[in-house]
């Protein structure tokens, strides 16, 4: 493979009147995990669609695996494993039944089927119930299991499309550890997540797209440079949050934000300075006001 998995240059996509992507601009690195942020709406999922031939762009350039999705589909679709947000098991068949089937069909023989699919269950903790019907299962198991089925066979990309949602903390953080075995064996994996902490402790690099463009792209550490060196978090007499400015963390910033503060917020507020996280990186580069704040 390439130096870059994934190549993405002056990429353009509109539904009818609607623009969804307008000129996003992407490289990924062969054998990373690269993870996409953005609010509802942003464009993550068409994005991934178009990375994996479902959809096609209306311009730009992109290559996956050094194979151009628009005219070399076949090839693209050898190269990745995709699993989207919502599961696509087949319920009137078991777990077992499953991932036999997709073994077959990947071109396993039967014995290594058998193997492949006892070596599945127990990575996701579905062994107890392989032999139950999927319309049994929780959303959890569903998850679990479709996620399972998407690594019948590695390709050199995967896309996992918000692959947690539905987890519980354990499940989730189990397939953190599958996520980054995934990357120890040199597969690039692409994920969009409504988990700020799973971009945090996942990915090697994070971008954030909002309303359509790639709004900063880079480390964790470095977009919460981006944000400031400190947040000053504002709490009411209930010991909530009514308000997260992003400052530079220099005391004449901070007496700034406290000054401009003190005339909109009620008595009694209360005030906690705190270093940033993926939350504060999260809202304001996808808010208008607050990234004007940082300028």
């Amino acid at each position: 493979m390439d130096r870059f998995a994934i190549e993405i240059s002056g990429l353009r996509k509109s539904f009818g009147k609607q623009l969804v992507l307008d000129g996003i601009d992407l490289h990924v690195p062969a054998g990373s995990v690269f993870a996409l942020l953005g609010p509802n709406g942003a464009g993550k999922t068409t994005l991934i669609n178009i990375l994996s031939t479902l959809v096609a762009s209306d311009e730009g350039s992109v290559r996956v695996a050094g194979y151009d999705v628009a005219t070399q589909k076949n090839e693209v679709k050898r190269s990745i494993s995709l699993t989207g947000q919502f599961a696509a098991v087949d319920e009137v068949l078991t777990a077992e039944e499953n991932l036999r089937m997709i073994c077959r069909l990947s071109g396993l023989s039967s014995a290594e089927s058998r193997i492949r699919t006892v070596e599945l269950l127990k990575r996701f903790d579905l062994e107890a119930a392989a032999r139950k019907l999927v319309k049994t299962y929780s959303g959890g198991m569903r998850r679990r299991l479709d996620i399972a089925v998407s690594l019948v066979v590695d390709r050199p990309v995967l896309f996992l499309d918000e692959p947690t949602t539905g987890l519980d903390t354990h499940s989730r953080r189990a397939l953190w550890d599958v996520i980054l075995a995934l990357k120890e064996r040199g597969i690039t994996i692409f994920l969009t997540t409504q988990y700020l902490e799973e971009a945090d402790q996942l990915a090697d690099t994070i971008a954030v797209i909002a309303e359509g463009r790639v709004a900063a792209q880079g480390s964790a550490e470095e977009l919460k440079s981006r944000v400031g060196g400190a947040v000053l978090e504002l709490y009411n007499a209930n010991d909530e949050v009514i308000r997260k400015i992003p400052t530079s963390g220099s005391i004449h910033d901070v007496s700034k934000a406290l000054q401009n503060a003190a005339h909109q917020v009620p008595q009694g507020t209360r005030v906690h300075l705190t270093r940033p996280n993926m939350d504060d990186v999260f809202i304001a580069l996808t808010t208008k006001e607050t990234e004007e704040a940082i300028g």
